[in-house]
């Protein structure tokens, strides 16, 4: 067990998952506006299932996605962090960037400043050579996020664990590489 780490920005702190993260984690989870581009908004049972996981892989490794709030006023708004890949996508194994916003902090630009420091993380402290992105065709907000980020398309995939036939499979894949990250600040 790794002792987690915690990240601050400028408006955010990015930190380890807490019990009174579960309510509004299960709101922003249930939130069909959040969940469009995923099967299916999740269960309270899911959602606790789901910050049970991302808490556990912060324990284990350090670092994850973590819980953001507002550093102004201790708000919990989602998450955003790093992840290691489920080792049946076709690009495993790596690490992903990924983030999840509660609907009224989105618009203020959170999402990619949370995702800058924890790429300035994964570049820096982990020293990974590249972090990758992926998101269903048509969710045009989080490319944005990606390009914001300086983050390259690298194709498409239809994502396992999504079933065939359903709209949202197909996928868009993103990268980054330490090289390209330099380059771009320079």
């Amino acid at each position: 067990m790794n002792r987690p780490v915690q990240l601050t920005t400028e408006r955010l702190l990015l930190r380890q998952w807490r019990e009174d993260d579960r309510i509004p984690f299960a709101e922003l989870n249930a939130d069909p506006r959040v969940m469009e581009f995923f099967p299916a908004p999740r269960s309270r049972a899911e959602s606790d299932a789901t910050q049970d996981r991302l808490h556990a892989h912060i324990d284990r490794h350090g670092w994850g996605f973590w819980a953001v709030e507002t550093r102004a006023s201790g708000t919990f708004i989602g998450f955003v962090g790093l992840n290691s890949l489920a080792p049946d996508l076709p690009f495993a194994p790596g690490v992903e960037i990924g983030w999840r916003l509660a609907f009224p902090h989105w618009g203020r630009g959170y999402a990619s400043e949370a995702a800058r420091a924890a790429l300035d993380f994964g570049f820096g402290t982990l020293g990974l050579d590249w972090i990758c992105a992926f998101t269903p065709l048509d969710n045009r907000r989080s490319e944005q996020v990606m390009r914001r980020l300086q983050m390259v398309p690298a194709g498409h995939f239809d994502h396992p664990a999504v079933p065939s036939g359903h709209p949202l499979r197909r996928h868009l894949l993103y990268r980054l590489g330490r090289g390209q990250r330099d380059a771009a600040r320079s």
